[in-house]
């Protein structure tokens, strides 16, 4: 498993595809506050409960100049799918060889269902306008964790 971020680490740049195919790239994002949130797989219950909770407070966040981005090893089809039936208007991006979600430790040995697997630690990241981590948490939990990212950062 990778090294997990701590706040002040410089965010691993990264280019992938979105639900539309289009790259998108940390560099294109500075200059704004960025919530990443790394999410084992769309359309499960915990990863579409969390991805509507960030739609749900998706014009709060923007309004304090917060860019809010989700990362998964799902296909940009299957991501395509689940903005539109979730009605996301945030992109999606798809990191199937996962070298992104393992840059950010957010890939590595975890338990499920009393297992020990390897796969997509359900994570999250702030990072500044300079580029810099301001907030990481791993292994969060799918209800709750948009409020409580509210709360840490003060809206």
């Amino acid at each position: 498993m990778s090294e997990r971020l701590q706040p002040g680490d410089v965010a691993p740049d990264f280019e992938l595809p979105d639900a539309d195919g289009k790259p998108v790239s940390l560099a294109t994002l500075r200059g704004r506050r960025v919530i990443l949130y790394f999410y084992p797989a769309a359309m499960t219950p915990g990863c579409t409960k969390e991805s509507v909770d960030f739609q749900s407070s998706l014009a709060e966040l923007e309004a304090a100049g917060v860019t809010v981005v989700g990362i998964s090893p799902d296909a940009p089809a299957k991501l395509a799918k689940f903005r539109d039936k979730e009605g996301l208007a945030f992109p999606l991006l798809s990191d199937p060889e996962a070298a992104t979600l393992k840059a950010y430790g957010a890939y590595g040995e975890k338990k499920l269902y009393g297992r020990v697997v390897v796969g997509v630690i359900r994570s999250t990241f702030v990072i500044g306008a300079d580029g810099t981590v301001e907030k990481s948490y791993y292994n969060v939990k799918a209800t709750g964790h948009v409020d409580r990212l509210r709360r840490d950062l003060a809206l």
